[in-house]
């Protein structure tokens, strides 16, 4: 059996609950890591129930594999971006009653040193989710210009001291490799007083996470592939964990929540070119009682919509 890593799936009830589960009704995990959504979404199944777990870190499909034997679900190694394609192949298209899509990365990913995600401990800069590409943080960090690496921490990370962090990085690297964690991490204490409550390094491991996985443009790509891959009042939940990607949803929620605008002094019709694709069923918080259990919920921001 594959370690655990104990995972605490984040707002799991609202996520259920949300998701409006039918007895015999077709859903993704989109995000399938440790399996805790999805072992909600299987209790609540019949028999004939359908859920396919899409994660594409390998990992997560060998543990649920191992420790979710159920005919009912399926797991698919593949980015969530690939939705369409893959609902395709299944037969499944515009057939699916709910999607879950937990953002961001899982506590055994943080909490495995030799994945490169956590600047606590030390182990490779790795940062892949999908350790089957090629570019790893310590390469991209090695190839990219100085330039490129202050402008990505400024706009994934919101970091406001990326390019004296990037001129540190770069200085390093004339007389040293780059490849571990806490060496990064070093670097960037070293120019960047730490925070009340957030590590100096926080902002920029997110910001090179997000760059080198190309999240926030698969994120898009993803959104937009939900409209079609659902049924007729099927439920779309959606976790977010900054407020980039927090931004990405609205915008794609609002996108489709809202009639098109007609030219002014056209006569109002009703028709499907007006109609909203998309309900918007609000957000959720975490309670203050998750929070305290559960510290990394903290940030986390549900938005729940249903086809129309």
């Amino acid at each position: 059996m594959i370690e655990s890593n104990h995972h605490e799936s984040v707002l799991f009830n609202e996520s259920i609950k949300g998701l409006n589960i039918k007895p015999n009704g077709v859903y993704v995990d989109a995000t399938l890591g440790r399996c805790g959504h999805t072992k909600g979404i299987l209790n609540n199944l019949g028999n004939s129930g359908k859920v396919i777990g899409l994660d594409q870190d390998m990992e997560a499909i060998n543990y649920a594999q191992i420790n979710f034997p159920d005919s009912r679900l399926t797991p698919i190694h593949c980015n969530f971006s690939n939705l369409q394609d893959t609902l395709s192949q299944l037969n499944l298209l515009g057939k699916v009653d709910g999607i879950l899509m937990d953002l961001g990365i899982s506590s055994p990913q943080i909490d495995n040193a030799e994945r490169g995600f956590s600047f606590m401990k030390d182990g490779a800069l790795d940062m892949r989710m999908d350790q089957t590409q090629t570019t790893t943080a310590a390469s991209w960090l090695r190839d990219s210009s100085e330039t490129e690496i202050a402008n990505t921490l400024f706009q994934y990370g919101e970091e406001k001291r990326s390019r004296i962090i990037a001129s540190t990085i770069k200085e390093y690297q004339k007389n040293n490799d780059l490849n571990s964690t806490l060496e990064l991490a070093n670097i960037i204490s070293s120019v960047v007083r730490p925070g009340k409550k957030k590590h100096p390094a926080t902002r920029s491991f997110q910001a090179i996470r997000i760059a080198i996985n190309d999240e926030l443009k698969k994120l898009s790509e993803a959104l937009e592939q939900t409209i079609d891959a659902l049924s007729p009042k099927g439920r779309l939940v959606i976790i977010t964990f900054h407020s980039i990607e927090d931004r990405i949803v609205k915008q794609f929620i609002r996108k489709h929540s809202r009639p098109k605008q007609l030219p002014k002094g056209l006569p109002v019709i009703t028709n499907d070119e007006s109609e909203c694709l998309l309900k918007d069923l609000g957000k959720i918080k975490p309670s203050d009682e998750e929070i305290k259990v559960n510290r990394r919920s903290r940030s986390a921001i549900l938005r729940l919509v249903e086809k129309c």
